[in-house]
């Protein structure tokens, strides 16, 4: 995401009203806005390949299955984000029209034109600033950081004591998100993408 240099503080009702008369997306964090940049095509691949499998997995059972375009509010005063992937199986949820409150399941793929911003450090900073606002949402069980340049999956999960643990997935490895009660093979989410290192090794050859 990127400031927009003409940006003013809003209140979040402003924002609201403001980002429906906008040609694109806009996240708001503390007042401030910021425009959504696109992603790569593994990133939209990873992100359709499970939303699309959690669609299936979830059908008849109460909970819905929302990709990039949907708003997820942290609260009705913000920040409001965009991931790339969110469930929810909330009553509360069942008619929202324009923004989620209640999910029990975020997904972020990462890229380089979303992850980073100047250096490996700041990457993080900006990771653990995002999780630490979703962690304000109390039906959260899992948040999920997959990676579009190797096979590599991340879920931070919320256990019985309350507290959140890291479970990293890596190749021929079955990731398990148990919020939702899902598996998978790491191969289905990222079929037919082509990573970094595939171009690499292409024009190596």
């Amino acid at each position: 995401m990127v400031s927009t240099p003409e940006s003013k503080y809003m209140s979040s009702q402003e924002y609201l009203d403001w980002e429906e008369q906008q040609p694109i997306k806009y996240e708001y964090i503390n007042g401030e806005v910021f425009a959504m940049t696109g992603g790569t095509l593994p990133h939209n691949s990873i992100a359709l390949n499970l939303a699309s499998d959690l669609k299936s997995h979830v059908r008849g059972k109460g909970c819905k299955v929302f990709m990039a375009d949907a708003k997820l509010g942290v609260s009705e005063k913000g920040p409001f984000h965009y991931p790339d992937v969110t469930v929810t199986c909330d009553e509360r949820d069942k008619n929202a029209r324009k923004v989620i409150y209640h999910p029990c399941l975020i997904v972020e793929v990462l890229s380089p034109s979303t992850e980073s911003f100047d250096s490996p450090t700041e990457t993080l900073r900006e990771r653990g600033k995002k999780f630490q606002q979703y962690r304000r949402i109390s039906t959260l069980r899992e948040y999920v950081l997959i990676s579009a340049e190797q096979i590599n999956v991340e879920v931070f999960r919320l256990n019985d004591r309350g507290i959140w643990e890291l479970y990293t997935y890596m190749e021929r490895e079955e990731v398990y998100l148990s919020s939702v009660d899902f598996r998978c093979a790491l191969e289905l989410l990222y079929e037919d993408v082509v990573l970094e290192s595939d171009e690499e090794e292409t024009v190596g050859m």
